[in-house]
């Protein structure tokens, strides 16, 4: 099929909504609880930082990806631009997110299960039985193949921006605006390795090249707006949560933190029993188990690719028990990794490959292999430079992060 079918076929807001959905998911569950201690306003601008940050990096990987005309991915994208070395580096660390972000899911995805059984049926299970039951779902869909996990994904996605518009609408009548004014800059840098991965659209960026058919200009509006819409929905949600439920207290924030709960976890204890309690508790159920959907499906098609396993009926299962096993026995021998999890994906492994490897490869690209095409990030080298200086810096408030906790 030629570029002018293709593009076409692509659809501009379609392309906007795939980035928006790669972006909004159960990171939305633990950023207010991760952003307490900073406060609203100091979160807002380091959500617009991490934003911007991001955009300008997806926007380096287009670049990138479009020195080529085949469809390639980041690893591969590496390794013409950066070498064998480049492609290693690139799929330990894309490795390592996907099992940081997995271990999160199925860490988070159990204590919803346990919670709806005790809800619904006044049922105490513990919370590696849920995360065995849905580690053992997700399986067997994704055994099944994409199309059993699309159609089961749209009515997932309906529920979710349901539940968003309703808990969002009616909570804010709850917002108490002296919580709204708390803040405390030295601690809002903290936040920025969450953030960064909850603007993390990067793997999509090989598909919409060739969805939009390689238009720069499409693609660059796609990108953009894609991301810009996740913005607003995560600010819309941290102004909820701590204009409602406390910083400080036996129910608060600081304490859900602690014991690595995720924000409608805090808004169930504080609010009580009602029905906006409820709606949370769908609202969080439909975020993390659209993630964990998601990430599972690439994961295993990421497996298959670098170990050469086929995906048939023996390959699918040995593929499918290295996606989910291994978060599965991480998570049962460290409950409550949630937050733990999503920062470690944020601060290393996101960091790493949708910060400084797009940085490098367009360096690489413009300056030794002189590859031509569009760019879009101006101020040649020092730009590259300052955002490279940026990731490692994050790295480094993740690793003394790590140390000091």
């Amino acid at each position: 099929m030629d570029n002018q079918t293709f593009a076409s076929q692509g659809s501009i807001l379609g392309a906007i909504l795939l980035v928006a959905g790669c972006c909004i998911g159960a990171g939305m569950l633990g950023l207010p609880v991760l952003s307490a201690q900073a406060g609203f306003k100091p979160s807002v601008i380091m959500f617009i930082i991490c934003w911007i940050f991001m955009l300008s990096t997806g926007l380096l990987l287009l670049e990138a990806n479009l020195w080529f005309k085949e469809d390639i991915n980041v690893v591969s994208l590496a390794d013409r631009t950066l070498g064998k070395m480049g492609k290693a580096v690139g799929w330990i660390v894309f490795l390592f997110l996907f099992y940081s972000l997995m271990v999160a899911y199925v860490s988070g995805s159990g204590a919803l299960f346990a919670d709806f059984f005790d809800l619904f049926f006044a049922i105490h299970l513990p919370r590696w039985v849920g995360g065995l039951i849905m580690s053992a779902l997700f399986g067997f869909m994704i055994y099944n193949g994409t199309g059993t996990v699309d159609k089961f994904n749209r009515l997932l996605m309906c529920g979710l921006i349901l539940t968003y518009l309703l808990i969002v609408c009616i909570g804010s009548s709850h917002i108490d605006q002296k919580l709204l004014k708390h803040h405390d800059w030295s601690a809002a840098f903290f936040v920025i390795p969450a953030m960064i991965v909850s603007f993390g659209f990067h793997n999509l960026v090989p598909s919409l090249t060739q969805y939009l058919g390689r238009d720069s200009r499409r693609l660059c509006i796609a990108l953009a707006m894609g991301s810009f819409i996740p913005l607003i929905i995560y600010l819309a949600w941290q102004r909820l949560i701590l204009g409602i439920v406390p910083l400080e207290g036996e129910d608060s924030l600081r304490v859900a933190c602690s014991e690595g709960q995720m924000a409608t976890q805090a808004l169930k204890i504080v609010v009580g029993a009602s029905w906006v309690v409820d709606i949370a508790q769908f609202f969080a159920f439909f975020a993390i188990v659209t993630s964990f959907l998601g990430v599972s499906l690439s994961f295993v098609d990421f497996l298959a690719d670098g170990f050469k396993i086929p995906k048939r009926s023996g390959g699918k299962i040995t593929l499918c028990s290295l996606a989910l096993l291994p978060p599965y026995l991480f998570s049962l021998i460290h409950p409550g990794v949630f937050l733990t999890a999503l920062n470690y994906a944020g601060g290393f492994g996101a960091v790493i490959i949708f910060g400084i490897l797009p940085a490098l490869m367009v360096w690489s690209g413009r300056y030794h292999k002189n590859f031509k095409g569009p760019q879009f990030i101006a101020g040649g080298k020092p730009i590259l430079l300052l955002i490279i200086l940026c990731s490692v810096s994050i790295i480094i408030l993740q690793l003394y992060q790590t140390i000091t906790s």
